[in-house]
């Protein structure tokens, strides 16, 4: 049996792989409704520190998803959001959220939006973790905590879902 399909009588994640959907999704329609409907943005000093905070989050974003995805490659456990993992990873960026890949593409969007000045990104960035979070990750949580059992219900005692 491949890591991609539970065992008998686990809950079965979802066919359609919603994180990287949702984000290109939020991605386009920010882009889409800038084009139809600039927002205002910032200016002066406090835009200038915007746009700097912008690429410290972006470097935050390449941090998170290159220490998350070392982490599961060492820990053997399937990158696949629809997979079933078979290890619970909790160290590296997971002793911090539970979910650091979603979590840094969301300051993906809050990053652009601070370097580029485009509202839009902010707004989407904040629909598309609420989404993410619904459509995904409240059915990965139901799947760890059916295969792990008390040691998954321990760690999201102790580890946020974001931060």
């Amino acid at each position: 049996m491949t890591d991609h399909q539970p065992k008998q009588g686990q809950p079965k994640p979802g066919l359609i792989p919603w994180p990287p959907v949702i984000y290109l999704a939020a991605i386009a329609v920010s882009i889409a409704l800038e084009l139809l409907y600039p927002l205002p943005w910032i200016g002066g000093l406090l835009g200038d520190i915007l746009f700097a905070a912008g690429w410290v989050a972006l470097f935050g974003v390449v941090a998170l998803w290159f220490t998350a995805i070392r982490t599961m490659i060492r820990a053997k456990t399937t990158l696949h959001p629809n997979a079933v993992p078979d290890h619970l990873v909790t160290t590296g960026p997971f002793a911090v959220s539970r979910n650091p890949i979603y979590l840094a593409n969301t300051l993906l969007l809050i990053g652009v939006a601070l370097i580029s000045g485009v509202v839009w990104f902010l707004l989407l960035a904040i629909i598309a973790a609420f989404a993410t979070q619904k459509m995904a990750i409240e059915g990965e949580e139901k799947v760890l905590a059916t295969k792990f059992g008390k040691k998954y219900r321990d760690y999201a005692k102790k580890v946020r879902r974001w931060i």
